[in-house]
């Protein structure tokens, strides 16, 4: 009974250190930051995970992260952007169709702006974007999403072979919401789910 005492001991504080390293990775995640260079741009394309949107009009959430996204066009730090995410059943427009009207209404290239309209969670919606992206040999990508989120997808998206670097909102209702017990426990246990499974653990947003 010690023995087996002792393996369960030694198998909860490997849990309890591996749940905490990925919980402040996912923090981290949510304080990431990246500044325009004077070289030029830092990554070939944005990627914009998408979020609801209604009858072509993005959510608050959405609308945060294309207002982003075209911040950072606007900056310099990439020449195109890519928005993502699919429909459900009965939607006349995809996320990523939303979000690409969006971004065009708000002045941005229209020629510059890709959609990707498949997939309703990050995985999915993160393959379909690298299988395109290999297409166009494009490997270098911004990713844009919110604070909480932007750990577990920056790591799918570097796992599916691209070069990723992440930069969070800073504005809207998840910035507002804060990074919560609440939010850091969902993405610890879908981090921890995807490194186990490689799958979507349903845990995160339903969309990218």
């Amino acid at each position: 009974m010690r023995v087996l005492g002792r393996y369960l001991a030694g198998a909860l504080l490997v849990t309890a250190l591996v749940l905490g390293g990925v919980a402040v990775g996912v923090v981290r995640g949510a304080s990431s930051t990246v500044e325009p260079s004077a070289a030029g741009p830092v990554a070939d394309v944005i990627l914009v995970l998408g979020a609801a949107q209604y009858d072509g009009r993005p959510s608050a959430v959405f609308s945060e992260r294309l207002d982003h996204a075209a911040e950072l066009y606007r900056d310099g730090l990439a020449p195109e952007i890519m928005t993502l995410g699919g429909s459900r059943t009965g939607d006349r427009y995809t996320e990523a169709e939303a979000g690409r009207m969006y971004l065009a209404d708000a002045g941005i290239d229209a020629a510059a702006i890709t959609a990707v309209g498949v997939g309703n969670d990050t995985l999915v919606s993160l393959r379909a974007a690298a299988q395109r992206l290999r297409t166009e040999d494009i490997t270098s990508v911004l990713l844009v999403t919110d604070g909480y989120h932007a750990h577990r997808a920056a790591l799918m998206a570097s796992d599916l072979g691209l070069q990723v670097q992440v930069s969070p909102v800073t504005e809207g209702p998840s910035v507002r919401d804060g990074i919560t017990d609440f939010y850091v426990a969902r993405e610890t246990l879908g981090t921890v789910f995807y490194l186990l499974t490689g799958g979507s653990s349903g845990l995160g947003p339903e969309v990218l």
